[in-house]
């Protein structure tokens, strides 16, 4: 009985180590410095998660799938960018979600934008490998098109 117990919590254990592996940045200037030490671009997903029925399925179909957390932590940092309308935010991060919708000319959720970000002087600068939004498929067919804009970089 004991063994069962043992093993059955270190199959548990695992499977919470392995969901809380995947990180969603809200501040960018934490996951600038993450992007900086691991020479990984930016994945930006500007989302309404609490109304936007196609982010939903986006998360629900891809981001949340163990496809998207291996390949997500091989190649890039994330960051969620959330316009919820039920939860409150921050009024920091609401400016910074705003400046950023703005800067990345986002028209509709969801969307993910790929870049490289380099700071000098202060001052980001944000270089545009690309963007997506939801598509049809799950994650293999969502992973093709991220992965044909990260080789154009």
């Amino acid at each position: 009985m004991k063994k069962i117990f043992i093993t059955l919590l270190i199959v548990l254990g695992s499977f919470a180590v392995e969901a809380q592996e995947l990180v969603w940045q809200t501040d960018v200037t934490k996951a600038l410095e993450i992007s900086k030490k691991t020479k990984k671009p930016l994945l930006l997903f500007f989302t309404g998660s609490d109304w936007c029925g196609w982010c939903i399925r986006l998360q629900k179909e891809v981001l949340k799938t163990p496809e998207f957390a291996a390949w997500a932590k091989d190649n890039v940092v994330l960051v969620e960018l959330d316009f919820p309308r039920r939860t409150p935010l921050t009024p920091e991060l609401q400016k910074q979600n705003n400046e950023l919708v703005q800067l990345f000319e986002v028209r509709g959720y969801p969307t993910v934008w790929l870049v490289n970000a380099a700071t000098k002087d202060g001052k980001t600068n944000f270089e545009k490998l690309g963007s997506t939004g939801y598509v049809a498929g799950g994650p293999t067919a969502w992973l093709n098109v991220a992965n044909s804009i990260l080789k154009n970089k």
